[in-house]
């Protein structure tokens, strides 16, 4: 059985640390991913901030201002997004092309997909929304408990598992 497990970051260096971690614990780039919200393009076209599109390339997302820092070099895949009502978000690992593919859905629906349910999911984006740094790990059921772990032991908070299907989700929260 297959769970994401799920933590908010205050800082992207809190992030780098818990991805680096997991990575030495043998998790795969496929299992982790890292979502930050980006800052808008300035000076692009003479006009002010205006926001990157859905789909943008990955030399766009790392001159977007290195939002997810030394992240992008430890995960595969980085996707530049705007998604509507939060605007620029950089994504790194298997989220990215989930969220690249269904923008209208927002995070929320990306999140759902990973069978988190949606008012947890609205939670998560609304972090994101705020600044925070989203850390999504796809765990079997033996590795569950070392994500968990490895995402509070290096400063995460709201770490939640969610095993099965959004309706079947069990949630483990960590109090602040």
């Amino acid at each position: 059985m297959v769970a994401t497990v799920i933590g908010v970051f205050d800082t992207r260096e809190q992030a780098e640390k818990a991805v680096r971690e997991m990575r030495n614990k043998g998790f795969a780039n496929n299992e982790i991913s890292v979502l930050a919200k980006g800052q808008a393009r300035q000076g692009a076209g003479g006009g002010g901030g205006g926001d990157q599109e859905a789909g943008g390339d990955v030399s766009e997302g790392v001159w977007w201002g290195g939002a997810l820092g030394g992240i992008a070099g430890l995960l595969a895949g980085i996707g530049a997004l705007t998604i509507p009502g939060i605007g620029p978000v950089v994504a790194a690992g298997p989220l990215a092309a989930t969220l690249g593919g269904a923008v209208t859905g927002g995070v929320a629906g990306g999140l759902l997909d990973l069978g988190i349910p949606e008012e947890r999911g609205r939670f998560y984006e609304g972090q994101l929304k705020s600044g925070k740094v989203l850390a999504v790990v796809q765990a079997d059921s033996a590795r569950i408990d070392t994500a968990t772990q490895l995402l509070r032991d290096n400063g995460a908070n709201n770490v939640e598992s969610h095993v099965g299907s959004p309706k079947a989700s069990q949630t483990g929260k960590r109090s602040q």
